[in-house]
């Protein structure tokens, strides 16, 4: 019986399982409770209310996208509206590393696509802690399809400009060219950069987890495009210059060759050409050499061509005449203990004399006439010592030492050329002070509408017809270039041809040049002429630069649709080199 009962006591109630616990520990469970609960809802009021801004932002990077709306960069055309340069549609193919998912014969395919090795496009793709690889910029709209069908995940492209010049090589050193991103890196595509290349746009859209556009959100910001420009150049002129000048670095085996053609009644540059150039399309390889515009950024001495300067500026002093007689023999002339030549003799010449042999005895002796400080200023105003003012990348200033440093034979050898440099360009424009009656005209590389511009008086026109005409005997068959005749026109121009210097002195290389303008009668061009270290045997001006002169001249002005002024007369050139004092 007692067993029974034994059996019979509820479990609760065993001595053994009676514990006392203290009425502070649960309520102290309590109390943790209650904080977990207060803390869990100060979270949930933090994260919804406080930081909802945050993290609605980092959800979106996980889907939403910004995509750039690339603004298509503005056209570039020449006076006549052929298009020089303009932005053909392309595609820039990228990855995302961590979501590439392709098979080694699609890698391989994609790598032929792109033009890269299969062992740098793995490589690219192996760095996993880059979400955003660009594999190849401005991609072909037609193999960017062939991308596109491999249906590689993790491969995506996007909208993009590629800049194509039609005319290439041609008129490389004028328009330049752009980079990857669409930002100018040379000529007017540099110069005129933040007015071509406009304003980006953007759009909002969500992307899968492959990168795939599943919903457009919407624009947030329209692109503007680039505005477009309309340049001086005249692209059937400097097609004309640039072949002349390409054929005469050959012929004679130049170094380097370049030439400019300017409107003298509104200043417009027509033509500006170089050689050796380049492909703005294709510049895998491109070289210093290459690049560099001769026409702005090249100095020399100009030698003879500054002669007829010397000349307008005596006439201008009242210290000469046209007709003023300068005894010239016997060839050479001493100043301070050094000699200066004559290449023969010529014994009496008057001032126009002078220009038309290239006597450089004749020219010493008129700037001896003057104070230096008279020859500098005329220098000065004509703008030598000073870089042109055309908005173009890369023009230089030459140099011509402040007159009070000069001594007696400086001042002797710069009044024929040497001891100062000069720019191509900046000698061409000089030159319109004897075909402007005495303006020095402002220069531009943009279309001026409304034709001719004023320019700034330097010389008197009665000086400025005066040189004319010495410059025109100069041109003629009793000058220094004859061959820079031209049938059916009258022409008026100079030679040049001058020692280069390495280390400080003069070597048998030389710098030969011609600058010149026509119609005399009514002038409309002016083009200058320089060839680099011609090597073939001759290196006068008269013989290697006027040609090439009188082949740019012509084919402008017929091309231009200038009327002739001179009766339509075969030409005809001595057989012997036309050698000029240098």
């Amino acid at each position: 019986m007692k067993r029974g009962r034994n059996r019979n006591v509820p479990f609760v109630s065993n001595p053994l399982l009676r514990v006392s616990l203290p009425a502070y520990r649960s309520q102290l469970l309590m109390f943790c409770v209650a904080l977990g609960f207060v803390a869990l809802a100060a979270r949930a009021v933090w994260l919804q209310v406080f930081s909802q801004d945050f993290l609605q932002r980092q959800g979106e990077v996980r889907y939403a996208r910004t995509i750039e709306l690339p603004a298509s960069r503005g056209k570039i055309f020449d006076r006549n509206g052929v298009v020089l340069a303009s932005s053909l549609p392309a595609r820039a193919v990228w990855a995302a590393p961590e979501q590439v998912d392709a098979t080694p014969e699609q890698l391989a395919r994609l790598a032929r696509l792109l033009g890269m090795r299969e062992g740098e496009l793995n490589r690219r793709l192996a760095d996993n802690d880059r979400s955003f690889v660009f594999l190849k910029r401005q991609v072909e709209p037609d193999v960017a399809e062939q991308v596109a069908r491999l249906e590689i995940p993790g491969i995506h492209q996007q909208r993009e400009y590629k800049r194509h010049y039609p005319e290439g090589e041609t008129v490389a050193h004028v328009i330049g060219f752009t980079n990857v991103e669409d930002v100018g890196q040379e000529g007017v595509e540099l110069a005129k950069n933040a007015v071509l290349s406009g304003q980006p746009g953007s759009r909002r859209v969500i992307r899968d987890r492959l990168g795939r556009v599943v919903e457009d959100v919407g624009a947030t910001r329209e692109p503007h495009n680039g505005s477009d420009l309309a340049l001086s150049i005249d692209s059937k002129v400097q097609y004309l210059a640039f072949n002349a000048v390409r054929e005469a670095v050959e012929e004679h085996r130049a170094r380097a060759g370049a030439a400019v053609v300017i409107d003298v009644r509104s200043g417009e540059i027509l033509a500006l050409a170089n050689w050796p150039t380049f492909d703005p399309n294709s510049r895998e390889k491109l070289s210093g050499a290459q690049l560099r515009n001769r026409v702005l950024t090249d100095t020399f001495e100009p030698g003879s061509t500054m002669k007829p300067f010397t000349a307008a500026l005596a006439l201008e002093l009242g210290l000469m005449r046209p007709d003023t007689v300068i005894q010239t023999d016997p060839g050479r002339l001493t100043v301070g203990g050094r000699t200066i030549g004559d290449s023969r003799r010529h014994g009496e010449l008057t001032v126009a004399e002078v220009i038309q042999k290239s006597s450089n005895v004749g020219t010493a002796k008129m700037a001896l006439e003057m104070q230096p400080q008279q020859m500098w200023e005329f220098y000065t105003r004509l703008g030598f010592g000073q870089a042109p003012r055309i908005g173009f990348p890369g023009a230089v200033a030459g140099r011509v030492r402040p007159y009070r440093s000069w001594k007696p034979i400086e001042q002797v050898t710069m009044s024929y050329g040497h001891g100062l440099s000069v720019s191509l360009l900046q000698l061409a424009r000089a030159y319109s002070v004897f075909a402007r009656d005495g303006e020095l005209v402002p220069l531009s590389m943009f279309r001026v509408d409304g034709g001719e511009v004023d320019g700034v008086e330097v010389i008197s026109p009665e000086t400025a017809r005066a040189v004319r005409q010495m410059l025109e005997l100069a041109a003629g068959p009793g000058g220094t270039a004859p061959r820079a005749q031209i049938a059916g026109y009258r022409v008026a121009g100079k030679t040049g041809t001058a020692h280069k210097q390495e280390n400080g002195r003069y070597v048998r290389k030389y710098i030969s040049s011609f600058v010149g303008f026509a119609p005399v009668s009514d002038p409309r061009v002016i083009v200058a002429v320089m060839l680099d270290e011609p090597s073939a045997g001759k290196y006068y001006g008269g013989v290697v630069a006027a040609p090439v002169f009188a082949r740019i001249t012509g084919d402008s002005l017929r091309a231009l649709r200038i009327p002739p002024d001179a009766p339509l007369a075969q030409v005809i050139l001595p057989a012997e080199a036309v050698e000029e004092s240098m």
